[in-house]
């Protein structure tokens, strides 16, 4: 049997900072030898125009949807079978089935070897469509195959993974809709054997929120150490005055921490859910980061209710202040299966009915009608905060105004490489159609 596995681009341009899919290798790794596999990864390559492959798997993303419906149309033949997995489809799966054979939600490493089994034993008559994994608490460690990324130009970072899921339940975060259980937690044997034997010096950890208890997390951070690898996760504000924590941090090779700040605003912190942020200053924060010798990458969600044109400018204003290394400046983006988009929906307040399908959104629109300000106030805000946070002025003020953005030659080639991988990203999306 042969298998193609497609990883599908937002947008019909190519870019130069895509990071390998860690999901394809491990697929590969559970998929049996007797079948061959064939990976596309439509971010930096094309895809052929015709595909002669028994099954063609996507993995799909929201703003990716409307793309890979159309694929999956163009490469549907009488004797394959379309599969479709990711965020998008575990969401929505009876949307994803009017163009998919099979829908796979939840993590396909349950239920993957199963529809293998259940293909080789029906073939095309396979009558079961959706294949929904339990996500357990406990991660079965399983050897990414990266044979799937030879030939392929990626950042040169490793993806590594010690969790799934996050234990905050922001409501606009899609994470609780496929992890609605929990977090998922692997041994951390397990992730010490995946780091070690990556060829790569800098690694990335994909999980959602590194920290989950200063117990594990100084556990997991003792048992690299050893390893020499340089590394930067996605990490929650608990981190922030925990000096022994971050020292250890330090010592195991991190050199940047992504932080969702998302609002400066305490009643939009608490409309979100996301009362964990209201605990701490956020430039004290900053700055005992920073003594420690670890970059920031601050993260902003742009138009809650009580976000407003001003408001969006005093944003920008503290990420520049306080010379974070990279900032995403966001318009609030409503996901299918958060509490947002439900709450959304229920108070009359989308624009679109089904904004990913819709031919007439333009990536950074607001998706929704904004409460204290216009729709035009809130794309053209966030904009502006983008292309003025990337000037080539600003992103030089940044790096030599704080001591750790230039404390390294690792500092600053990687602070230089975000953020001109940033600002090429920003002229490339803005306002293009999906």
């Amino acid at each position: 049997m042969k298998i193609v596995f497609i990883k599908v681009n937002m947008m019909y341009s190519k870019g130069k900072d895509a990071l390998k899919p860690l999901v394809f290798a491990v697929i590969k790794s559970l998929t049996p030898d007797r079948h061959d596999i064939v990976f596309y990864d439509e971010r930096i390559e094309n895809l052929p125009d015709t595909l002669d492959a028994d099954v063609i798997a996507f993995s799909v993303e929201t703003f990716a949807a409307r793309h890979a419906y159309e694929l999956a149309q163009k490469y549907k033949r009488d004797n394959n079978l379309i599969v479709m997995g990711g965020f998008h489809p575990t969401a929505l799966p009876d949307e994803a089935l009017e163009h998919a054979d099979i829908v796979m939600k939840g993590d396909a490493e349950e239920t993957w070897g199963e529809l293998i089994s259940d293909i080789e034993k029906s073939g095309l008559k396979i009558t079961k469509r959706i294949y929904e994994a339990q996500n357990s608490c406990t991660m079965t460690y399983i050897d990414p195959n990266s044979d799937c990324y030879a030939g392929k130009k990626y950042l040169p970072l490793a993806m590594v993974q010690a969790s799934r899921g996050c234990k905050f339940k922001c409501d606009f975060c899609s994470i609780k809709s496929l992890y609605p259980g929990g977090v998922r937690q692997k041994a951390i044997d397990d992730v010490v054997r995946e780091i070690s034997e990556s060829k790569e010096k800098l690694l990335f950890f994909i999980d959602d929120n590194l920290f989950l208890d200063e117990e594990s997390a100084k556990k997991l951070f003792a048992a690299i150490k050893p390893l020499k690898k340089k590394w930067a996760c996605q990490i929650s504000l608990e981190i922030a005055f925990r000096d022994e924590l971050l020292d250890l941090m330090k010592d195991s090779g991190c050199f940047m921490v992504l932080i969702g700040f998302e609002s400066l605003n305490a009643d939009n912190l608490t409309l979100m859910k996301k009362s964990a942020n209201m605990k701490v200053r956020f430039e004290d924060a900053i700055r005992n980061i920073y003594r420690h010798g670890i970059m920031i990458y601050g993260m902003f969600v742009l138009g809650y209710d009580y976000d407003t044109a001003d408001s969006i400018r005093e944003t920008y204003e503290f990420a520049v202040k306080n010379n974070l290394a990279i900032s995403n400046f966001n318009p609030l983006m409503i996901l299918p299966g958060t509490p947002l988009f439900d709450r959304m929906n229920a108070d009359g307040r989308m624009r679109f009915e089904k904004w990913w399908l819709d031919p007439d959104y333009r990536y950074g629109d607001a998706m929704y009608y904004p409460k204290s300000m216009t729709i035009e106030e809130l794309r053209d805000g966030c904009r502006n905060a983008r292309y003025s946070f990337n000037t080539y002025r600003t992103i030089f003020k940044r790096l030599i105004r704080e001591k750790v953005n230039h404390s390294s030659l690792l500092n600053i080639a990687v602070f230089l490489l975000i953020n001109l991988i940033s600002r090429s990203e920003i002229h490339r999306k803005q306002g293009k159609e999906l």
